[in-house]
């Protein structure tokens, strides 16, 4: 028998060990829960989401965060489309911040802090980046460079000081810590574990993270995503809609 999920007792279907630096896409149907998981501390995981019906649809940061008056990202916030509808609700966080703001790590950015590191001299230990990353795995669905919006990082903090100016949050993660995505509406998920583009780390150390896949929970009337909010309610009102084929899920029916 397989294991099973220690939040819900479900059959975990999907469990692997990405590695860092590595980069993965997938599409996660409604219904299931995505788990990561930071092996060692210090992880990394870039993020982004599409309609996979409609790759025009995808993550939306600012009213993510705008409709729930939030700067960080953790339990019982939604991840919205540029549609008002919701990607997926973070039903569990033993992280506790979650940075949406601060975009991906370039080749430009890594040679500038650690030189240039090719795969013809250091082969798999090569310097990967999030946003080649991302263009590798997008670029399996038609997806190309105009097709990026700003992703998630998971696992990683940043705060502003007095000036405004954001700084990275040195501190080492949490061996253990996790993350549950409760996925709302079918979503493909491309994701990487390439560094923060803020981390100052002195090396190109990107950190090992778990991807655990298993069926969720139904979603109850009192859920705590859908109630954390009165415009979660909205959101996951228009996203029902869209599931069920109605006509009637407009951009402006979300009201966020």
């Amino acid at each position: 028998m397989r294991p099973r999920s220690e939040t819900h007792q479900s059959e975990i279907i999907l469990s692997e060990t990405m590695q860092g630096g590595a980069h993965w896409s997938l599409t996660i149907r409604a219904g299931f829960t995505l788990r990561l998981t930071d092996s060692e501390g210090g992880a990394n995981v870039g993020m982004l989401f599409y309609n996979p019906a409609n790759p025009l649809e995808r993550y939306n940061a600012p009213d993510t965060l705008k409709c729930q008056h939030t700067f960080k990202l953790t339990k019982g916030n939604c991840l919205y489309s540029d549609m008002g509808r919701i990607f997926c609700s973070i039903v569990e966080d033993t992280h506790g911040w979650h940075d949406t703001v601060c975009g991906n790590s370039t080749r430009a950015g890594l040679e500038g802090r650690y030189g240039a590191m090719t795969y013809q001299e250091y082969r798999n230990e090569r310097a990967q980046n999030g946003l080649d990353s991302f263009l590798v795995e997008g670029a399996k669905y038609g997806l190309g460079k105009k097709d990026l919006a700003a992703n998630v990082n998971w696992f990683s903090t940043v705060k502003t000081d007095a000036d405004g100016t954001l700084g990275f949050v040195q501190d080492g993660g949490t061996t253990g810590a996790h993350v549950e995505l409760r996925f709302e509406m079918d979503t493909l998920v491309l994701l990487h574990t390439c560094p923060h583009p803020l981390d100052p780390s002195p090396t190109y150390a990107p950190k090992p993270v778990r991807v655990e896949l298993f069926e969720a929970q139904p979603v109850a009337d009192d859920d705590f995503c859908r109630t954390s909010r009165p415009e979660n309610g909205r959101g996951f009102e228009n996203t029902e809609l869209y599931r069920r084929g109605s006509i009637g899920s407009s951009p402006s029916m979300g009201g966020n």
